[in-house]
């Protein structure tokens, strides 16, 4: 999970929690990626360290538990740069050119210079990413598919060219993420600034869903809605009850129920859903040295794993002359 700002609701439901159950079932490694906050926030650096304990606080609140999953911080295991260089020098331009998301983000981002090898090359940082820990399995979204198929790319390509198997060609573990917008039915988005943060106290949350959108032809009180429309409701079909979300489908077609009460009843169901998160958030918040070696503990276990896969793929390209018994001295 990238660095480039706080951790939202979509954040959470749409990745944080899936990670949570698979670490019951898995092996899993996740880290916070303030590398690639870099590839596109390469000049916006001021609040990346703030960022990164933001992620870690909401990590753990969320519900991954070090002794369960591997959790640690990109840059501390400088690994992942080494084998990005190593997966550079065979990964052909083309292939790079042709992601989806390079030529869309440069033409709809336009308040930051994007035509930068970093931009251009995060796909390769990416596979390195997976590939150094030799993951079987990689939770993505259907949106995310191209990329995880370029890394399968990657390593076929390494492997061909080196005729050595060094890692493993992961597959998508796909899963089924509720459908939740932005505050102004807009993708959730610190951009668009229409998010709901996990950061954010009871009252800014209240305050934000009072200024949801609803259904755009509800203009008075008495006029009946249509809650298919109506993104509040794709909030109730996640946060509220049954009977509830049977209630407001019926009321507001009848306009029984206003958009502000509607609202209300949406509103304090959500908190009583994040009431946990947050009040294990504000432990952590004033526990940062415990948090900060959760992540260097992390970090260290995970740079074990990453050292033995850069190895290998240093071998199978011959540049290994350390793990040799060389030296270099000075003669001067």
């Amino acid at each position: 999970m990238q660095s480039s700002g706080r951790l939202h609701l979509g954040n959470l439901l749409g990745a944080l929690n899936n990670w949570v159950t698979l670490q019951e079932e898995f092996d899993c490694f996740y880290f916070i990626a303030d590398w690639h906050a870099l590839t596109s926030n390469y000049q916006e650096t001021k609040d990346l360290n703030k960022n990164v304990f933001d992620v870690m606080v909401n990590w753990l609140s969320a519900g991954l538990d070090p002794e369960k999953s591997t959790v640690f911080v990109q840059s501390l295991v400088p690994e992942h740069a080494v084998l990005h260089l190593l997966l550079s020098m065979t990964t052909p331009l083309p292939w790079l050119e042709r992601v989806p998301t390079y030529k869309e983000k440069q033409q709809q981002v336009t308040d930051r210079d994007l035509h930068t090898y970093g931009f251009l090359g995060y796909p390769v940082l990416q596979s390195a990413d997976i590939l150094i820990y030799q993951a079987h399995f990689v939770p993505v979204g259907v949106d995310q598919l191209p990329h995880l198929e370029l890394t399968r790319e990657i390593a076929r390509r390494f492997h061909d060219i080196t005729k050595k198997k060094v890692f493993v060609e992961p597959q998508a573990k796909m899963s089924e993420v509720p459908k939740l917008l932005g505050l102004d039915n807009r993708k959730m988005s610190k951009t668009y600034n229409n998010a709901i943060y996990l950061s954010d106290s009871e009252k800014e949350i209240e305050q934000k869903i009072r200024g949801m959108i609803t259904d755009p032809q509800r203009v008075r009180r008495n006029d009946p809605g249509d809650p298919d429309v109506c993104n509040v409701f794709s909030f109730h079909k996640i946060f509220s009850s049954g009977e509830e979300i049977n209630q407001v489908n019926r009321e507001c077609r009848t306009a029984g129920i206003g958009c502000t009460d509607c609202k209300k009843m949406m509103g304090k169901n959500l908190l009583t859903y994040l009431q946990p998160l947050m009040e294990k958030r504000q432990k952590y918040v004033e526990d940062a040295e415990t948090v900060y070696n959760i992540f260097i503990e992390g970090s260290k276990k995970a740079q074990t794993v990453a050292r033995e896969t850069l190895e290998k793929a240093e071998q199978a390209l011959g540049v290994h002359f350390n793990r040799m018994g060389g030296k270099v001295t000075n003669k001067g």
